[in-house]
């Protein structure tokens, strides 16, 4: 077993009397341990590995809460749904009648780091995109936003394709970017995995022929 950093502190002439150096153990144990509790409070709320109570503290501290005012249906697991299959629905808890209000932990830490960018936006729209980033930080999924020059805004989701639960908390608001003045006018997601479809623009936003997806509004019929 090695020795601890205060066991090597110990003087060649006591190193190797036993009950000096069990004492020096014994004493300076509980320093250890309370430093190795203490740095593994850095893991434990961290936003990126924090789960349970830990990231709910954490949400507290950045100013959002896990609980939702609307609930939310149609999410639940089932094999006759391709989009509510495995990975994809959550199962449906004893307690959970007709919805749920109590976010799991992934789409807690997706609104948590939307809160964050949002706090640290400066208001621009050329910065937009990069604080939309920030909500997905893997870069599989990509968000950028148009402005539409009547004080509304388009926001437009690629890459990988959102959760069902993620899709219904978009749609509460809980993403939402924006000047206090500005509306939110659609939410568009690709149909597959994958960029938008655009012509003359490729790009890891847009693309054509054989790269790009068609888009549909979050919260269509066919969404």
């Amino acid at each position: 077993m090695s020795e601890t950093k205060y066991q090597k502190l110990i003087t060649s002439y006591h190193k190797h009397k036993p009950k000096f150096y069990d004492h020096i153990s014994l004493i300076t144990q509980p320093l250890i341990d309370v430093q190795n509790a203490t740095a593994k409070l850095i893991d434990d709320f961290d936003l990126d590995t924090a789960i349970g109570v830990q990231l709910d503290a954490v949400g507290l501290w950045v100013g959002i809460g896990r609980k939702i005012a609307t609930p939310i249906t149609g999410v639940y697991f089932s094999l006759d749904d391709e989009e509510l299959g495995f990975d994809s629905g959550l199962w449906r808890g004893r307690y959970d009648a007709g919805g749920f209000t109590e976010l799991d932990d992934d789409t807690y830490r997706t609104i948590i780091r939307a809160k964050i960018a949002a706090n640290h936006w400066d208001g621009t729209t050329e910065t937009l995109s990069d604080v939309y980033q920030i909500i997905f930080p893997d870069g599989k999924t990509k968000i950028f936003a148009v402005d539409n020059f009547d004080m509304t805004m388009s926001v437009y989701i690629t890459g990988n394709q959102v959760t069902p639960v993620m899709r219904a908390v978009i749609l509460m608001g809980y993403l939402d970017i924006k000047p206090s003045t500005v509306r939110i006018k659609n939410y568009t997601i690709t149909t597959a995995t994958g960029p938008l479809f655009g012509f003359d623009i490729d790009n890891e936003f847009i693309s054509g022929f054989d790269k790009g997806a068609w888009g549909t509004l979050l919260g269509a019929s066919n969404a």
